[in-house]
């Protein structure tokens, strides 16, 4: 069976392929790397309440909202 990398979109094999859905250790390796730097997300909840926990905390404390220090 053929697959595409996710990461470089070079055509690969499913079978005998030790780091499918990858191409190879690199590829496997930046895409854990990803993940790790969080620049991939799962949206729910918990985060979305965590977030609103984190203002509400700011807010009774009277501190600014952290992200309206970025401007």
């Amino acid at each position: 069976m053929k697959i595409t990398c996710p990461i470089c979109k070079r055509v690969t094999t499913w079978e005998e392929n030790p780091y499918r859905p990858f191409c190879s250790e690199r590829c496997k390796l930046i895409d854990l790397g990803k993940w790790v730097s969080e620049e991939y997300k799962i949206a729910g909840e918990k985060a979305e309440e965590e977030q609103k926990t984190k203002n509400d905390k700011h807010e009774a404390e009277g501190k600014e909202h952290p992200s309206s220090l970025d401007s």
